[in-house]
């Protein structure tokens, strides 16, 4: 490309983030003010990305100049300096517009270096990614593991509310805080809301015409087998005279949610545990839906295992009933929550109000992206998030990818890298790093090497399993190498969807043509 060229497609590029400063500045406004300036460089990465501009990338790079692929959380000095830069090429002189407030890459890199710190009350000058360990029940993890685990890098201790109960947290909390060795931070404690998990409840298993009502521990499965999901116990279902779809069934199983039945339509996709067996909806009616194993890697289906519906249309609220009652005991002893099944900046919102009404200022909220719908709305979602000061994006890559696809999901979580980057937003990478090591005691290269590119995040989840302290060394090894060598990636920019998406749906919240 010829430079005149060059600049002339720069000066376009510029002239946008000028023309649109006064809808930042208006965005910046609405956050908290820690992160006003982190919101504005959202706003024009965005803008940014909401074009393709690859042929631009390569012309730079072809002159030596940054090739605006590393420059996420400095956009609008990014595109200055290249412009700069090709005018002087082209012997011109241009003088920075000082009106305009930007951040430049020291200052993003101490921006985001303070959020992780503000949220995960470190004190570090630089950026060193935190360790998050899954705690199990009280009898498995005694003060000496959980001491090991702190001095094997350990900084935060996870709890998931979804499993015990307020009495057995206790003895793990009192646990934590006593392991702590004399000198070292305080271990962080973070909490799960258990949200609207969708599980199996029941499982019935058919014998010929006859269904046995008690429920085995797990049942066979295969592709071809034919599932029927069931709002109701067993034995207040129709006979299988009038239900046709009970004849045809092989298992059945009663969901956690019931209302999720109605959703369901011919053609859906049906996957279970954490996306290892894919059925297909071959019918459905206001109480139960037939459906059909397409493709299994497992051959045993077991009660409580997750299911998901990425093609079906949830209306499930994102706070349930139980996630509002122990908001009071996660103020009172954690210092970090997880928000499950955020979908929308309405459901920040919400959260936020409940918080609000329990005087509950200082609680870290770290926003699960589990769904397709959470990641589509992702741009929202975080500039409502930045109304607080210490947030956080766990990138929940098991959900995530059964939503999306396992084709998609590399694509996906490191465009939800790139938008946290943008808005200065400390991540957490999460689900199954190191989990073979954790539970067998033998790490897989595949998994090393998805270690490697969690560095790129603020902490790193580990969960639970019997090696789980040789996997919290080999993690923190693993990290302290990359860090030495990388901060973050140089991508190529080509157009975002969810860019797209997120300026139209940012302009209509403002009232922006």
């Amino acid at each position: 490309m010829e430079t005149e060229k060059l600049e002339r497609k720069l000066e376009k590029i510029h002239a946008t983030l000028i023309k649109k400063e006064s809808v930042a500045i208006r965005i910046g406004a609405s956050v908290h003010p820690l992160y006003t300036s982190s919101a504005k460089n959202l706003y024009r990465y965005l803008l940014l990305r909401s074009k393709d501009i690859r042929k631009i990338q390569n012309a730079l790079s072809e002159l030596g100049i940054s090739s605006l692929g590393t420059g996420a959380g400095y956009v609008y000095s990014n595109v200055f300096a290249a412009l700069k830069l090709v005018k002087l090429i082209n012997g011109k002189r241009w003088k920075a517009n000082k009106q305009i407030e930007t951040i430049g890459f020291s200052d993003s890199k101490a921006l985001l270096v303070r959020h992780a710190n503000l949220l995960f009350n470190t004190e570090s000058l630089v950026r060193d990614t935190e360790i998050m360990v899954t705690m199990q029940d009280e009898l498995t993890n005694s003060k000496k593991q959980i001491r090991k685990l702190v001095l094997a890098g350990m900084g935060i201790a996870r709890i998931n509310l979804s499993h015990g109960d307020p009495k057995i947290w206790k003895k793990i909390l009192h646990k934590i805080h006593a392991a702590t060795p004399e000198g070292y931070r305080p271990t962080q404690v973070y909490m799960d809301l258990p949200g609207p998990k969708i599980r199996i409840d029941t499982i019935y298993h058919k014998k010929g015409k006859e269904t046995d009502l008690k429920t085995p521990p797990y049942v066979k499965i295969g592709r071809g087998t034919h599932i029927l999901l069931i709002k109701h116990p067993l034995a207040t279902m129709s006979t299988e005279d009038n239900n046709p779809q009970l004849s045809v069934a092989q298992i059945l199983i009663k969901v956690s949610l019931p209302q999720i039945i109605e959703g369901l339509q011919q053609g859906h996709s049906v996957f279970f545990d954490d996306g290892a067996i894919e059925a297909e909806v071959v019918s459905s009616s206001k109480d139960a839906a037939l459906l059909v194993v397409k493709k299994s890697r497992k051959k045993k289906l077991r009660p409580g295992k997750g299911i998901n519906l990425p093609q079906t249309n949830l209306e499930l609220p994102s706070l349930t009933k139980e996630d509002l009652e122990l908001l009071p005991f996660i103020k009172a002893n954690a210092q970090l929550m997880g928000y499950s099944f955020v979908q929308t900046p309405e459901d920040v919102a919400q959260l936020y109000g409940e918080l609000n009404k329990i005087g509950d200022q200082d609680t870290g909220v770290i926003f699960k992206i589990e769904n397709s719908k959470a990641f589509q709305n992702l741009p929202s979602i975080l500039l409502k998030a930045m109304q607080r000061p210490k947030v956080g994006v766990m990138i929940a890559r098991g959900d995530l990818a059964v939503e999306v696809g396992f084709e998609r999901i590399s694509e996906v979580q490191s465009e939800i890298l790139w938008l946290c980057e943008a808005a200065q937003i400390p991540v957490i990478w999460a689900t199954q790093v190191l989990d073979n090591l954790a539970k067998k005691g033998m790490a897989t290269r595949a998994e090393i090497s998805d270690a490697t590119i969690s560095a790129q995040a603020e902490c790193v989840m580990l969960n639970k399993g019997r090696y789980i302290l040789e996997a919290t060394k080999t993690l923190r090894n693993v990290l302290r190498r990359m860090e030495a060598h990388s901060q973050k990636s140089k991508n190529t920019l080509r157009a975002l969807k969810v860019a797209k998406t997120g300026l139209k749906n940012i302009h209509k919240e403002y009232g922006i043509q």
